[in-house]
C-alpha cells in the first residue's frame, strides 16, 4: 500500500499558482514548480500526475477562489453590487503589489500558446467568460431595471467586455487597466 500524502495539497496548489500566474504554464519549470511547493518532483507527479494536472489544478482553485468569489454577490438584487465589484477588482490592480501587476490567471492562460492547441483549456476560458458575462447582465438587470431586456444584454456585454480588456491590460499597463474599470459606472448611467 502506498504512503499517504504528507502535505496539504490546497498550499501545494496555491504556491504553484503564483508560479504559474507569473510566469505561465510554458515557461514554468518543474524544478521552479519544486522550489515553491517545498515538494519533490515523485511527489508532485505522485499527487498531479503531471505539470499539466497541477495547472489544471491551479486553475480550477483560481476559478473557485478567486473568479467566483467576487461574481457570486453579482446579480443577487443589490444594485450597487456591480459598481462593487468594478471597485473592488479597480483597487486589486491599482494595489502596488507584485501579483496586481499579474492580470488575470485564466485570462493569461486563455492568451497563451497553450489555449491554441489545448481544447480543454479553451473550453475553461470561454465557460469563465460565459460566468462573468452571465453574472454581469444579472447586476446590470439588477442596477438598470429601467431598460428593456434588449438594451440589458448590450450593456452588459459592454460591461463585461470592458472587464475583460482591463484584466487584460494589467499585466501590461496598470493605469489605462484601471482607466478602463473607471469607466465602466458612467456608463451603466449613460445607456439609454
Amino acid at each position: 500500500m502506498g504512503r499517504m500524502p504528507t502535505f496539504d495539497r490546497r498550499a501545494v496548489v496555491d504556491a504553484a499558482r503564483d508560479v504559474f500566474w507569473q510566469r505561465g504554464y510554458a515557461e514554468t519549470g518543474i524544478t521552479e514548480l519544486e522550489d515553491a511547493t517545498g515538494l519533490t518532483r515523485s511527489s508532485l507527479y505522485n499527487a498531479f500526475g503531471s505539470k499539466r494536472g497541477l495547472f489544471d489544478a491551479v486553475l480550477g482553485a483560481y476559478l473557485d477562489d478567486v473568479v467566483r468569489t467576487r461574481l457570486r454577490p453579482l446579480g443577487g438584487g443589490d444594485p450597487g453590487a456591480l459598481e462593487a465589484y468594478v471597485e473592488d477588482m479597480r483597487a486589486a490592480i491599482a494595489a502596488d503589489t507584485p501579483r496586481a501587476r499579474l492580470g488575470c490567471l485564466l485570462l493569461n492562460a486563455g492568451s497563451s500558446p497553450l489555449a491554441s492547441d489545448d481544447a480543454e483549456v479553451r473550453a475553461l476560458v470561454s465557460g469563465y467568460a460565459s460566468e462573468m458575462r452571465a453574472a454581469i447582465r444579472a447586476a446590470v438587470a439588477d442596477r438598470r431595471p429601467d431598460l428593456a431586456p434588449d438594451a440589458v444584454d448590450s450593456l452588459a456585454s459592454v460591461c463585461a467586455s470592458l472587464v475583460v480588456a482591463a484584466l487584460t491590460l494589467a499585466r501590461a499597463d496598470r493605469d489605462a487597466a484601471v482607466a478602463t474599470l473607471a469607466s465602466i459606472p458612467p456608463t451603466l448611467d449613460s445607456w439609454g
